[in-house]
């Protein structure tokens, strides 16, 4: 029987790639276990189970009939609170409940944040390599994504003159993740503040994605002092992520900071994507703010371990060159000029079984890459490394 014409989509939807991990997923299938178990260094996943008091409170909120109950659009009164002042004591600022809200992670939070910020034919600068998931949401939202070019020279910290000469009418703001995903690179705190700046005179926003803040190195408390004045209210948007620091990614929870007008704006389009975050979590994170910050910066410290210990691993074999690593990533160059990243990172999957992400993924000029999420496995697995990487050929 035939059928019948084809009903369109958005196109917008529609030309835009499926979700790149599941496809790297499905090489492992390949993978005949001759070098021993898979080592899954693809999606960035806490290597650590939650502490046992954070899972027991979520338990006991997802028991309760309240718990079950839709809450506040912008996130439970609680949650804000403690997320507010914890932000507060640690940027020295001013930052009230009512400028935050609590989303269904960030990527939602991400999403929020370009919608409320620009519309179909405008643009926002995103530095490349980017997070597929932004470059994502831009092109289904018809937001054209602005390559900001990163290079390994500058260990992949944005320059701000090369984002000044890419402004014009149709820019409504600039992104930066820091430490990033997928390149690990940790920016500079003066180099955030001067785009601050060049955000505030052009009369743009800075949104700075800080889903890795608890992992920064050791001795740096806080990515940079934006908050310390009144300032950031006219400029800055944070986003922010449970979901590593307290190893629940599975919970999807997630914060936006922003003046408190425009967290107003926000709610209309979170009533419409979430109605509320999930529950079970914002239920137990107040506790856990104050309670687990010793846990945490353990946890710092043995994501720090980790990524010293994969620069060891690699360490002999200098074809292999780790031009950035921090908190859950390193990027590195592969050492077969001209080869497609997808081949290479196929090929360690499948005769290796080493899962990590081609550069490719991650925007354009990034086929000399992989993305490597050091953080997912021990420093006993990345030890291992050394021989996964050796001799492999193409």
């Amino acid at each position: 029987m035939a059928s019948g014409p084809v009903t369109p989509i958005n196109p917008l939807v529609a030309d835009v790639g499926s979700p790149p991990i599941p496809e790297a997923q499905s090489w492992i299938r390949r993978y005949d276990g001759s070098f021993g178990p898979l080592i899954n260094l693809s999606q960035a996943v806490p290597g650590n189970a939650p502490h046992a008091g954070l899972l027991e409170r979520m338990a006991a909120a997802a028991g309760s009939a309240a718990g079950s109950q839709y809450g506040p659009i912008n996130g439970d009164s609680g949650l804000r609170q403690s997320y507010a002042d914890d932000l507060s004591r640690l940027y020295e600022g001013r930052i009230a409940p009512e400028d935050t809200a609590i989303t269904a992670g960030c990527n939602m939070a991400f999403f929020a944040a370009m919608m409320l910020l620009a519309h179909r034919g405008e643009a926002v600068v995103l530095p490349t390599p980017w997070y597929f998931n932004h470059q994502m949401t831009l092109d289904m939202l018809g937001i054209e994504p602005r390559p900001l070019p990163c290079r390994p020279e500058n260990g992949f910290v944005p320059r701000v003159e090369d984002a000044e000469a890419l402004i014009d009418g149709a820019v409504r703001a600039i992104v930066l993740v820091t430490p990033n995903n997928p390149t690990g690179a940790v920016y500079p705190a003066h180099v955030i503040e001067t785009f601050a700046q060049l955000c505030r005179r052009r009369g743009i926003y800075l949104v700075i994605d800080e889903t890795y803040r608890d992992f920064l190195p050791q001795g740096m408390n806080r990515a940079h002092g934006l908050f310390t004045t009144e300032e950031w209210r006219d400029t800055v948007i944070q986003l922010y992520s449970f979901s590593k620091s307290y190893a629940i990614p599975g919970h999807r929870t997630g914060a936006v900071t922003a003046d408190a007008k425009l967290v107003d704006q926000i709610a209309k389009i979170l009533d419409c994507i979430q109605i509320c975050a999930p529950r079970t979590a914002q239920g137990a994170l107040p506790w856990a703010i104050d309670a687990l910050r010793d846990w945490r910066e353990d946890n710092r410290a043995e994501i720090n371990r980790r990524a010293q210990v994969f620069q060891d691993a690699l360490a002999a074999l200098p074809e292999w060159r780790i031009e950035s690593v921090g908190a859950y990533f390193a990027y590195l160059r592969h050492p077969f000029p001209g080869a497609r990243a997808q081949q290479v990172a196929e090929k360690l999957a499948t005769e290796r079984g080493v899962l990590c992400l081609p550069g490719s993924y991650f925007g354009p000029g990034q086929e000399g890459h992989l993305r490597v999420a050091i953080a997912n496995v021990g420093a006993d697995v990345l030890s291992g490394l050394t021989e996964r990487f050796r001799g492999l050929s193409l």
